[in-house]
Protein backbone atom coordinates (compact mmCIF):
# COMPACT_ATOMS: atom_id res chain seq x y z
CA UNK A 1 0.00 0.00 0.00
CA UNK A 2 2.98 2.15 0.41
CA UNK A 3 2.32 3.79 4.00
CA UNK A 4 4.70 3.50 6.69
CA UNK A 5 2.26 4.25 9.50
CA UNK A 6 -0.60 1.87 10.20
CA UNK A 7 -2.62 1.10 13.08
CA UNK A 8 -5.24 -1.96 13.05
CA UNK A 9 -8.08 -2.91 15.80
CA UNK A 10 -11.21 -4.88 15.04
CA UNK A 11 -13.75 -7.48 16.93
CA UNK A 12 -14.93 -10.11 14.98
CA UNK A 13 -17.17 -8.76 12.05
CA UNK A 14 -14.91 -5.85 11.01
CA UNK A 15 -12.04 -4.57 11.15
CA UNK A 16 -10.72 -0.87 11.26
CA UNK A 17 -6.93 1.07 9.83
CA UNK A 18 -5.74 3.88 10.17
CA UNK A 19 -3.30 4.75 7.91
CA UNK A 20 -1.21 7.79 5.90
CA UNK A 21 -2.39 7.49 2.32
CA UNK A 22 0.40 8.25 -0.60
CA UNK A 23 -0.55 11.01 -2.33
CA UNK A 24 -0.07 9.27 -5.32
CA UNK A 25 -2.69 6.25 -4.25
CA UNK A 26 -6.13 6.14 -4.76
CA UNK A 27 -7.82 5.24 -1.85
CA UNK A 28 -9.96 2.36 -3.87
CA UNK A 29 -6.25 1.09 -4.70
CA UNK A 30 -5.63 1.05 -1.23
CA UNK A 31 -8.33 -1.12 -0.34
CA UNK A 32 -7.51 -3.62 -3.09
CA UNK A 33 -4.51 -4.02 -1.72
CA UNK A 34 -5.36 -4.48 1.95
CA UNK A 35 -8.27 -6.55 1.06
CA UNK A 36 -6.55 -9.08 -1.58
CA UNK A 37 -3.14 -9.45 0.69
CA UNK A 38 -5.23 -9.76 3.86
CA UNK A 39 -7.37 -12.11 2.38
CA UNK A 40 -4.07 -14.20 1.46
CA UNK A 41 -2.53 -14.07 4.53
CA UNK A 42 -5.75 -15.17 6.54
CA UNK A 43 -6.28 -18.19 4.32
CA UNK A 44 -2.38 -19.60 5.40
CA UNK A 45 -3.95 -19.52 9.37
CA UNK A 46 -6.05 -23.20 8.67
CA UNK A 47 -8.28 -24.99 5.77
CA UNK A 48 -11.16 -23.67 8.03
CA UNK A 49 -10.70 -20.46 6.66
CA UNK A 50 -9.75 -21.57 3.33
CA UNK A 51 -12.99 -19.45 1.75
CA UNK A 52 -12.74 -16.39 3.78
CA UNK A 53 -13.55 -13.26 2.02
CA UNK A 54 -14.02 -9.47 2.75
CA UNK A 55 -17.85 -8.05 1.92
CA UNK A 56 -17.82 -5.77 -1.03
CA UNK A 57 -18.29 -2.32 0.11
CA UNK A 58 -15.81 -0.40 2.80
CA UNK A 59 -16.12 2.41 4.24
CA UNK A 60 -12.95 4.92 4.33
CA UNK A 61 -12.74 8.54 6.20
CA UNK A 62 -10.56 11.40 6.15
CA UNK A 63 -8.92 12.27 9.33
CA UNK A 64 -7.75 15.64 9.96
CA UNK A 65 -4.07 15.54 11.92
CA UNK A 66 -5.23 16.88 15.10
CA UNK A 67 -7.50 14.23 15.15
CA UNK A 68 -4.85 11.79 14.74
CA UNK A 69 -4.16 10.42 18.02
CA UNK A 70 -8.26 10.11 19.23
CA UNK A 71 -8.88 7.92 16.19
CA UNK A 72 -5.49 5.82 16.88
CA UNK A 73 -6.55 5.34 20.23
CA UNK A 74 -10.12 4.66 18.84
CA UNK A 75 -8.92 1.90 16.52
CA UNK A 76 -7.05 0.21 19.49
CA UNK A 77 -10.02 -0.32 21.59
CA UNK A 78 -12.46 -1.94 18.74
CA UNK A 79 -13.22 -4.84 21.58
CA UNK A 80 -14.05 -2.34 24.61
CA UNK A 81 -16.00 0.17 22.28
CA UNK A 82 -18.47 -2.38 21.15
CA UNK A 83 -19.39 -3.74 24.04
CA UNK A 84 -21.50 -0.60 24.09
CA UNK A 85 -22.37 -0.19 20.46
CA UNK A 86 -22.43 -2.79 18.01
CA UNK A 87 -20.51 -1.95 14.38
CA UNK A 88 -23.72 -1.73 12.92
CA UNK A 89 -25.14 0.77 15.02
CA UNK A 90 -22.33 2.81 15.06
CA UNK A 91 -21.84 2.88 11.68
CA UNK A 92 -25.32 4.14 10.90
CA UNK A 93 -24.88 6.45 13.64
CA UNK A 94 -21.56 7.75 11.68
CA UNK A 95 -22.80 7.97 8.53
CA UNK A 96 -26.19 10.07 9.59
CA UNK A 97 -23.81 11.83 11.66
CA UNK A 98 -22.13 13.13 8.59
CA UNK A 99 -25.18 13.12 6.11
CA UNK A 100 -24.15 10.34 3.99
CA UNK A 101 -27.04 8.83 2.36
CA UNK A 102 -27.28 5.04 2.47
CA UNK A 103 -29.45 2.49 1.27
CA UNK A 104 -29.32 -0.59 4.25
CA UNK A 105 -29.74 -3.23 1.14
CA UNK A 106 -26.11 -2.13 0.03
CA UNK A 107 -24.24 -1.46 3.28
CA UNK A 108 -24.12 -5.22 4.80
CA UNK A 109 -23.28 -8.35 2.72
Amino acid sequence: MGSSYVVAGGVADHVHLLFELPKDRAPVEAVAVVKRESSKFVKTLGPELADFRWQGGYGMFAVSPTHRAKVEEYVRNQEKHHRVLTFQEEYRKMLDRLGVGYDERYVWD
